[in-house]
């Protein structure tokens, strides 16, 4: 039987549950401005200032809606966050349901490496030192891989071991592996897969 998912909102800061018409409208405009000056520039080189001005809105107006830079990288995250976390829960197998639990795990991981490709810098901006014990989306992945590790390693403590996991995939030690150590994606993927196998295979090296 393949896990059933929880029940978990999606856990993404950043956005309140309803907005005014016209306050949605400003943020959309900081958020696309903010998003053209990432690209351009990168994360580390764009300011609060600079994204403001671009805006045409006031630094104090970013500040308050946004809280810091890091509440900002964390924003422009949110609607690729949610297209992920959507295709855990109910996308096309392996990612989504319908197939073992050990397959979505591996598809878990390719998936999130290609996420972290694309998004790596931002995501170490929006979890700064100070604020690395405020978990953000890492709650609802925890849960997704800790469910799908009671199906195929059940002897193993499937919190602490999500969780562990899960340092695996983190934004600074993938930028570590990729520019730092100068290794290939399909080394990481591969050796995700490999530790999801031995993991799932349990002590006695049997499924």
């Amino acid at each position: 039987m393949n896990a059933v998912e929880p029940e978990t909102p999606l856990l993404i800061a950043g956005e309140p549950p309803r907005e005014r018409a016209d306050a949605a409208r400003n943020r959309r405009r900081i958020l696309e401005a903010a998003a053209a000056l990432v690209q351009e520039r990168g994360i580390a080189c764009v300011s609060m200032e600079d994204v403001a001005r671009a805006a045409g809105v006031g630094t104090g107006t970013l500040y308050r809606r946004f809280g810091d830079r890091a509440g900002l990288a964390l924003a422009l995250l949110d609607e690729q966050d949610r297209a992920f976390q959507d295709d855990l829960i109910g996308g096309p197998p392996p990612l989504g349901p319908g197939v073992p639990a050990v397959e979505r795990l591996r598809a878990f991981g390719d998936g999130y490496l290609d996420f972290l490709e694309r998004h790596a810098d931002l995501l170490v901006a929006a979890t700064p030192p100070a604020a690395r014990h405020v978990e953000g989306p890492l709650a609802f992945y925890a849960s997704h891989v800790a469910i799908l590790l009671r199906e195929a390693a059940p002897h193993v403590d499937p919190e602490y071991t999500a969780r562990a996991l899960l340092t695996m995939l983190g934004p600074a030690e993938h930028l570590r592996a990729r520019r730092g150590l100068g290794w290939p994606l399909e080394r990481l993927r591969a050796g995700w897969r490999g530790v999801v196998d031995a993991i799932c295979r349990g002590p006695g090296g049997s499924p």
